[in-house]
């Protein structure tokens, strides 16, 4: 056996290099700690800055838009359920949060994780995602029954107030049955309703006289028949339907009218210009009284030029205006009159009664060309366009809806008059709150013209005339040569009074025109009205005299009887 002896200065030596040795390890331990507990420090830091960045732009947003979707998802009964979009943005998110998670649980433990480990940190961080969306589903359901609570609130209040209101107005002078169709069409909605003869003024009916007379509201789109009188007049517009292109496709005045097309009629304002549109807006009536005799009438608002002010909503939204129902009578008024602009009135006693007679405001300086134009737009809203609700099968309604915000919330309105081929009403409806959606005025003012349809109907719902095409005056030539008849009634008549295309006996005075070719055209007579004949013809010497009055009963021969002819082409 061989024994090493090691002398004693290479035992302090290697002793010496053992503690160098483990001092060296312990301080590279030491460091390593401080930087991966630094670097944990900074990823936490950079972490949360990121986060906050993301949330303060885009994820923010993402997240008002998505509880907005959510809210809307909820009311239209879908249960709430995300887009694919936002699913994937959700999961995503979870995903990330996972791996964050499980590494920062591994630099805890100072080990990787086990199978039953990673599975239970998923689950823990899945399940408080889903406890956040249920809440946050809970917290917008919460938000919208109570937001529908405070409009159900809102809109009961008003209610209370209208009917309130209703119980106060003044009723001397009113046409009793009108009064209580206009009351019964209402109903228990927020609103005022107007009704007037267009052609006298009269007004037969007011509705809630506090709303009707003393606020105003805002035209929303009613204020299109002003831009398309300006622009007929000023010849933005053709005098003809040429289809125009109107954001992305082409339309016309016709159809711009019937579907309340809001690019269209700004095109046509911003070359009509403010000034002109105004002074148009205030030729109408709008923006001073009407001279009714009420006690007290507000004069309604125009646009004025202001920072901020977006001209060209003004043309198809109304911003800046204000009008009151009656303001709007009287100009709708005028488009049925042709273009009499009339004092509305309430005959209150028995001598008023008596000695009514027509007061005009002004004679408007716009053609008859013009009026006839914006009558086959606003026939087309109650036939097939915005103002359906209104349709009366038995005559025929010209009107013009609006829907919009207002200074006081949603706000419905509908101007109208019936029938075309010879107007005797003229019914405004506006309401407010809940009940301004879904074109509701126009089914009050539908509802009014159908019940009253036996008092102020005509008893054949004829259309303007127009200048037949050859078949049809080989027709008309051929039965008036079967008939014997040998002449055609031929008189120069106002375009807004009742027109048909008849076969009479020859007068016994000349017309004051005759025209050199009876057949060249349709000329338009007055069709007998035997309840109550036209006050306009009273009143008008140059409207055309009316045919002979029939006893009750009687029939007209084949050959004297009205026909139906198309609607007039300008």
């Amino acid at each position: 056996m061989t024994l090493y002896f090691y002398p004693p200065k290479s035992r302090q030596l290697v002793l010496i290099l053992l503690v160098f040795v483990s001092l060296s390890l312990s301080m590279t331990v030491l460091g390593r700690r401080r930087h991966a507990s630094a670097a944990r420090g900074r990823s936490g830091r950079s972490a949360r800055s990121e986060s906050g960045r993301k949330l303060s732009a885009r994820e923010r947003r993402a997240a008002r838009r998505g509880g907005r979707v959510s809210a809307r998802e909820a009311r239209r009964g879908r249960g709430g359920r995300m887009s694919a979009r936002d699913a994937r943005r959700e999961r995503a998110l979870v995903a990330r949060e996972q791996s964050s998670s499980l590494k920062a649980l591994e630099r805890k433990l100072h080990r990787p994780l086990t199978k039953r480990e990673r599975a239970a940190e998923l689950r823990r961080i899945d399940s408080k995602h889903r406890r956040a969306i249920e809440e946050a589903r809970r917290r917008a359901e919460a938000a919208r029954l109570a937001a529908i609570a405070r409009q159900r609130a809102i809109d009961q209040a008003m209610r209370n107030e209208v009917q309130t209101f209703i119980s106060k107005d003044d009723t001397s002078g009113e046409d009793p049955e009108v009064r209580r169709v206009a009351v019964n069409a209402l109903g228990n909605h927020a609103g005022t309703v107007v009704v007037m003869d267009p052609f006298t003024g009269r007004i037969y009916s007011v509705v809630n006289q506090e709303w009707a007379l003393r606020r105003g509201f805002k035209p929303c789109s009613t204020i299109k028949l002003v831009t398309g009188v300006a622009g007929l007049s000023e010849k933005v517009i053709p005098p003809v339907d040429v289809s125009a292109i109107s954001d992305g496709y082409r339309t016309d005045l016709t159809s711009a009218l019937a579907h309340s097309d809001n690019p269209f009629f700004e095109q046509v304002g911003s070359r009509i210009g403010f000034d002109k549109m105004i002074n148009y807006a205030r030729e109408l009536g709008l923006g001073e009284k009407t001279g009714a005799n009420f006690s007290f009438e507000f004069p309604g608002r125009l646009p004025e030029q202001k920072p901020g002010f977006v001209q060209r909503r003004m043309f198809s939204y109304a911003d800046g205006f204000e009008v009151t129902p009656l303001q709007l009578g009287t100009l709708v008024s005028a488009m049925a009159n042709g273009g009499r602009l009339l004092v509305p009135q309430t005959p209150r006693t028995a001598k008023e009664q008596s000695k009514f007679s027509v007061k005009v405001r002004r004679q408007l300086d716009i053609g008859n060309d013009v009026w006839q134009r914006m009558v086959p737009g606003m026939v087309g809203s109650v036939n097939y366009g915005s103002g359906r609700r209104a349709y009366d099968p038995v005559q025929t309604v010209a009107g013009k809806t609006g829907t919009c915000i207002g200074q006081a919330g949603w706000v419905g309105l509908f101007t109208s008059y019936a029938p075309l081929a010879n107007p005797r009403l003229a019914v405004v409806v506006i309401t407010q709150g809940t009940d301004a959606h879904h074109h509701l005025p126009a089914a009050v003012a539908g509802e009014i013209y159908r019940d009253l349809n036996h008092r102020f109907g005509t008893p054949v719902d004829m259309q303007v005339a127009s200048t037949p095409d050859d078949e049809e005056k080989d027709a008309a030539a051929a039965e008036a040569a079967e008939n014997g008849d040998t002449n055609v009634t031929a008189d120069t008549a106002d375009p807004n009074q009742p027109a048909v295309a008849t076969s009479t006996p020859a007068p016994s005075k000349p017309t004051a025109n005759p025209s050199p070719d009876p057949q060249s055209k349709v000329k338009r007579v007055i069709m007998p009205i035997e309840k109550r004949p036209t006050p306009s013809q009273k009143n008008d010497a140059s409207q055309p005299t009316t045919a002979t009055q029939l006893p009750a009963g009687a029939i007209l021969p084949a050959a004297q009887r009205p026909r139906r002819t198309q609607p007039a082409q300008p």
